[in-house]
């Protein structure tokens, strides 16, 4: 779920370590699969247990790390890590629950529309990276615990993944093999990025994507357990996913710690209403609106708008002025009638065919 911040903002990109902040409870995340319980000669993995699913994130990380962090020994260039660190701040403002336990605790509701829509962002992955033979050196088989109630809800192996979403699955394993191909050790971040990285990132967020898609239809039922501007905050994350994707938004440690300060650190209750919500920042504000109003104008255009961006993304140029335009939504700059006109310039000026709507 991760990745709604990333078109909050573009600003300044400083690494400074007091901005680094790892996921809750990171030190106690299991981070090789031998760490995980051992029954049988298999590994089981309950994925509704926070540090077992973030042990899935940290698990990939690891295991692609010399593909996709060659140059840094502590593997912070790793463009996975915006999955666990959009997790982490899910568990830290209680949206893993539902209403009726709010509490921060280590066991996940089924409930939880956010930790539903995760789910396909960690075991889906964490399957196409078996499928793709990231694990096959590990002597024992693994095993994916199903939860209490809703199991039609989710899919709980390769085959049964595949069998669920195959377009999914495959996104997926083609990503993690193609990391395995391409020598992505670059140091750049925002625009612009390199052959490997643009590759990678685009691999990725197709992927991402995919999950998205395949979870929207199965979890929308747990938005009844949300307040209303919840669930609507949701949902505009959703649609915002589509349009930070076709930039190939880099997702490493550095930018995400950046970007996840401007999440709304609560949950939204009945009455908020952005960009005018008391207890919540400027730049809390402002992310939920544009959000909102991105969502909107997009619905307006029978989804229009997101076509003619993603015609305006086919190129690396298109992509790094749509990184710089995301930069001036977030920061404010937000007249629709001006992002309209931005976009059909940059698409009618774009030298190539207008890709294949990646939600297809």
């Amino acid at each position: 779920m991760l990745f709604l911040w990333l078109v909050l903002v573009m600003g300044n990109l400083e690494e400074s370590s007091q901005n680094e902040i790892f996921p809750p409870l990171w030190e106690l995340v299991p981070e090789n699969l031998a760490d995980f319980n051992i029954q049988s000669g298999k590994v089981i993995i309950n994925p509704w247990n926070y540090l077992e699913r973030m042990g899935m994130y940290k698990v990939l990380l690891n295991v692609t790390a010399p593909f996709l962090d060659m140059k840094q020994e502590d593997n912070k260039k790793n463009i996975l890590w915006g999955l666990p660190l959009q997790h982490g701040w899910q568990f830290r403002t209680g949206r893993l629950y539902d209403s009726t336990n709010s509490e921060k605790q280590i066991i996940m509701s089924v409930k939880s529309w956010w930790a539903c829509m995760n789910y396909y962002l960690a075991t889906i992955p964490f399957l196409g990276a078996l499928d793709a033979g990231l694990f096959d050196e590990f002597p024992y088989g693994i095993v994916i615990a199903q939860p209490n109630e809703s199991q039609s809800d989710f899919c709980y192996s390769v085959e049964g993944c595949r069998s669920f979403s195959a377009t999914t699955m495959d996104a997926w394993k083609a990503f993690f093999e193609l990391i395995k191909t391409i020598n992505q050790n670059t140091d750049k971040s925002v625009p612009p990025l390199s052959p490997e990285e643009d590759k990678a990132l685009s691999s990725m967020w197709k992927a991402h994507i995919g999950s998205i898609n395949a979870a929207l239809p199965r979890c929308s039922k747990r938005l009844q357990y949300l307040s209303e501007p919840e669930g609507n905050f949701g949902l505009d994350w959703s649609t915002a996913v589509d349009f930070i994707a076709a930039t190939n938004f880099p997702t490493n440690f550095p930018i995400t710690n950046e970007f996840q300060t401007f999440l709304p650190q609560r949950m939204l209750k009945e009455g908020d209403k952005a960009p005018n919500i008391p207890d919540f920042s400027e730049q809390e504000n402002s992310v939920l609106h544009t959000l909102h109003l991105l969502k909107k104008f997009n619905s307006l255009t029978g989804g229009l708008l997101l076509k003619l961006w993603e015609k305006a993304m086919c190129s690396e140029e298109g992509r790094a002025a749509g990184r710089n335009l995301l930069q001036n939504m977030v920061n404010g700059d937000f007249a629709p009638a001006t992002i309209i006109t931005v976009i059909i310039e940059l698409a009618k000026n774009s030298a190539c065919d207008v890709q294949k709507n990646i939600r297809n």
